[in-house]
């Protein structure tokens, strides 16, 4: 398990443990962390499930998939470290990732 910090547009602090090899959106949706919606389920289709990735923790995760930049394009206010929260797998060496949501997703 990874403790993952969420963080609330009005800066309302969520952290959680979230098992390995769920999500973050995952873990967000089964500790009902309002702000993400995650609308297809985590199938990339949209992009409501929408965070931005603390700059510390940037560099260690996994690297965008093909086809999350064009998700990402269509997501509230995306900056250089969006990332769609269904593509972040939980491992132990994600112990302690913060994540700040937008003011609202797309």
């Amino acid at each position: 398990m990874a403790k993952i910090t969420y963080i609330t547009h009005d800066q309302q602090t969520h952290t959680i443990d979230v098992q390995n090899g769920l999500t973050v959106m995952e873990g967000a949706i089964q500790n009902d962390i309002a702000g993400i919606d995650a609308d297809c389920g985590g199938g990339m289709a949209c992009a409501t499930c929408h965070v931005y990735v603390n700059e510390n923790w940037f560099d260690k995760i996994p690297t965008k998939e093909d086809g999350e930049e064009d998700m990402l394009d269509m997501a509230f206010e995306p900056k250089k470290n969006s990332r769609l929260s269904c593509q972040i797998t939980v491992t132990d060496e994600l112990d302690g990732l913060i994540v700040n949501l937008p003011s609202k997703q797309s």
